[in-house]
């Protein structure tokens, strides 16, 4: 499962990246603080991964293509609340200060060395049947808004009720095993504007007035998220004779969206001519991000993607592990788009948000 290929620098990040660039939007410790001690914010968010273990651990139980998976899920669960046991007491180790980067490589890494390689492969499955069932649908409605910038906003809450459908949360990860998601009553359900960061009304302003020559949309979850959320928008782009680059992981994580499983998606969503409900997709490119996470540090991307971005003048993080925990400071030599749901407590509580909130941030480069 292991991926061959050399990562290196995301171009278009500021530089001198050393300076500018951090991945992790959290500050959980400070120069100040003890190394040897946790740090408050450390604490809480090992305890938010150890309470996501009994959700990761039935996943994995239910894997048929894994042998004894009942007892390796066991060990899996063991092996990880060890590890973040261990965290606790010293923070230095398993490679430590923890952030939420290592806490989600030390998950990946004992799920992939006891053999399981995609656990919610089979959600995955059933839930892209049911988006792409509702993707002309879905974009038919959109269509049918005459004012494009009524338009932009209904596929901007398309976005946001996509990305709902995320089983990295543990009260998600419940309330979907409940009743799965309604992408229409989500779209309903957004909280009300003002967001806890809004820069909405500016994105519409400019979607008016200027075209992006090339965009590249870094992708978030299988399901509603990538086929009735993100999609859509990609379309609308298309349409105004911007080329779109996806970026999706290289490697299953959560149930985000793999490379793989995008292009699989695509083909089934065109039609005979390659269109995407009559809009041509000669413009569309899919590209594997060289990431195996649900977030990411954007000083290690794919050389194709790297290669594909250098004249791409908006980047767009989307999902609350890309767009919000890690990158939503994040400073770009082009325009840039965070855009996620939060959906961690402790995530509400650093943005000074509420659960369920949205983040739309929008930042522009002068053209000077």
């Amino acid at each position: 499962m292991e991926s061959l290929s050399e990562v290196i620098e995301f171009p278009l990040l500021q530089t001198p990246i050393d300076s500018h660039y951090r991945a992790s939007t959290i500050p959980y410790r400070f120069p100040s603080d003890n190394p040897r001690k946790s740090t408050p914010t450390e604490l809480s968010w090992i305890l938010l991964f150890l309470n996501s273990i009994p959700s990761f651990k039935k996943r994995a139980e239910s894997d048929t293509s894994v042998p004894d998976a009942a007892i390796k899920a066991d060990k899996f669960a063991q092996r990880y609340t060890d590890i973040l046991e261990d965290l606790k007491k010293d923070p230095e180790s398993h490679g430590g200060p923890p952030d939420c980067i290592l806490l989600c490589r030390l998950r990946e890494q004992i799920l992939r060395e006891l053999g399981f390689a995609d656990i919610f492969k089979k959600v995955k499955d059933e839930e892209n049947a049911k988006a792409i069932s509702l993707f002309e649908n879905v974009v038919l409605l959109n269509d049918a808004i005459e004012d494009e910038v009524k338009r932009l906003e209904n596929l901007v809450r398309g976005i946001f009720a996509g990305n709902i459908f995320d089983l990295g949360s543990a009260q998600l990860a419940e309330v979907f095993s409940k009743d799965g998601m309604s992408f229409l009553a989500s779209c309903q359900n957004i909280v009300p504007r003002p967001w806890v960061i809004d820069d909405l009304d500016t994105f519409k302003n400019k979607w008016s007035k200027k075209s992006w020559k090339k965009v590249i949309i870094f992708v978030d979850n299988s399901g509603a998220d990538i086929i009735l959320g993100i999609l859509p928008f990609a379309r609308e782009l298309l349409r105004r004779g911007t080329q779109v680059v996806l970026a999706a992981n290289d490697l299953p994580s959560i149930n985000d969206v793999t490379y793989s499983e995008l292009i699989e998606i695509i083909s089934k969503l065109k039609d005979e001519e390659g269109r995407l409900v009559g809009v041509s997709t000669s413009n569309l490119l899919i590209a594997n991000s060289g990431n195996d996470l649900p977030v990411i540090d954007l000083t290690r991307v794919s050389q194709e993607l790297a290669y594909l971005a250098t004249d791409a003048d908006l980047v767009v993080l989307e999902g609350m592990g890309r767009g919000i925990e890690t990158n939503l400071y994040a400073q770009f030599k082009c325009d840039s788009l965070k855009i996620g749901m939060v959906k961690h407590p402790e995530v509400a509580q650093f943005l000074g948000g509420r659960l369920y909130d949205c983040v739309f941030k929008y930042n522009e480069v002068s053209s000077s």
